[in-house]
């Protein structure tokens, strides 16, 4: 058996040599395999979904949580999203070898900004296995070469997907190594893959806050994380409360399980009363837990008092922290004290308030009137997304083609050479 070390090694030297066959394929080229990909991902959605379903009764048999065993979850509705996202990937622009900027200097030299693939991508993530797609369109599109290291929850469902990726490349006379898949489940893959600086451009965890913790430690790469998705609601006291209730009732409950779920309420003292028993009642008739301030504990019968745990805290489950606030600047430093600098949404009519909202609170995506739930890839008309990224360098949000891409500098000249004094 190949020893772990050479094993990392190879799956790393094998992208890179993709990786630099990909950086000049066409976007046409690369588009006809997007395309092909997504026909085939709903041919053989049945081998895809036999596969995920062992990967479902081992993860009952082990005991996972609800939450957990849903991000495993595939259907044919999710299987047929996938494969759309694929297509909507397709329709987007090529970002290599796009122009950012051009000049002219003086002395006539044609300056250029020219967009261009990062390189070699790791990218480790947990349970969702439909991200397997979305990971390898974006970064084929891109022109990078990705190694995916999914969790030993989804291997079944994982392998299923790469068999078909592989083959599709395959067949458009790319290189299958543009997307290679982690095959052993020894954890120590994950430290020797991150010792790997000089193959690998960048590391990409998605997953729970111990995982990235640990990548951020082991990597000898730079990593685009966030540690985790504390999302806040905040009804103004200018907000519809209608529309306010139904905000709030997608952002907590439409898929309590993701990073961009709704965790925390904060609502203006001033409409506190009138709004904070409805929201409990529609919010318990979806079975959900509120956790709140002693004012909210007056209002809302059987809600149980918050601690400061509470106010951090990423539930990924059907519980809702809950605060009610002086006014607006209270719930901004409330956000600043416990938030995730993931999402962000006010619900009010007041134009200088939110106004005031977005300008303020420092997330990687501020809504107004819209829930915590559109801070996505494919909502944000991106296609897909590798993740969202909370970081600040070198992309913020949710990473799409541009976010894979940084840029050189590509100049023309007719013979110019620079000065003795210059």
């Amino acid at each position: 058996m190949q020893d772990l070390t050479e094993y990392c090694e190879d799956l790393a030297s094998r992208a890179r040599t993709a990786a630099r066959r990909l950086a000049t394929s066409s976007g046409a080229h690369k588009d006809r395999w997007l395309e092909e990909t997504a026909r085939a991902v709903e041919r053989r959605a049945g081998e895809i979904l036999e596969a995920n379903a062992d990967d479902l009764g081992r993860a009952q048999e082990a005991g996972l949580a609800a939450a957990q065993v849903d991000r495993l979850r595939l259907t044919p509705e999710r299987l047929r999203a996938a494969a759309d996202g694929l297509r909507q990937v397709a329709l987007l622009p090529d970002p290599v070898g796009r122009v950012l900027d051009s000049s002219v200097r003086p002395n006539g030299l044609l300056v250029l900004k020219v967009g261009v693939p990062l390189g070699v991508i790791l990218f480790i993530y947990e349970s969702r296995p439909n991200v397997t797609l979305d990971a390898a369109a974006l970064c084929v599109k891109s022109g990078n070469a990705i190694i995916l290291r999914g969790g030993k929850e989804a291997l079944h469902s994982n392998t299923a997907l790469h068999q078909v990726v592989q083959e599709s490349l395959q067949d458009a006379n790319l290189p299958p190594e543009a997307v290679q898949l982690v095959t052993t489940a020894d954890r120590a893959a994950v430290g020797q893959l991150l010792r790997l600086s000089g193959q690998i451009d960048l590391v990409i965890p998605r997953g729970g806050e111990s995982l990235i913790r640990r990548v951020v430690q082991e990597a000898r790469m730079p990593v685009l994380k966030h540690y985790k998705g504390n999302c806040h609601v905040y009804v103004d006291r200018a907000a519809d409360l209608d529309m306010a209730e139904r905000i709030l009732v997608n952002a907590k409950c439409q898929r309590p399980a993701v990073c961009n779920a709704a965790e925390s309420l904060l609502v203006h003292q001033d409409v506190a009363a009138a709004f904070l028993p409805r929201a409990a009642a529609a919010l318990r008739e979806r079975s959900v837990e509120l956790r709140g301030c002693e004012a909210t504990c007056r209002l809302v019968p059987g809600a149980v008092p918050a601690t400061e745990d509470d106010y951090a805290a990423e539930y990924l489950d059907l519980i809702l922290s809950v605060k009610v606030v002086p006014g607006i600047e209270e719930a901004i430093e409330h956000i600043e004290r416990y938030g995730s600098r993931h999402t962000e949404a006010i619900v009010t009519n007041d134009w200088t308030a939110a106004r005031r909202f977005t300008a303020a609170v420092d997330s990687s995506a501020v809504l107004v009137n819209a829930s915590t739930r559109f801070n996505d890839g494919y909502e944000f008309g991106l296609g897909a997304e590798i993740g969202i990224s909370t970081d600040k360098f070198h992309a913020r949000g949710p990473c799409g083609l541009l976010e894979l891409t940084t840029y050189k500098y590509v100049v023309h000249g007719d013979g110019q050479v620079r000065g003795e004094k210059d």
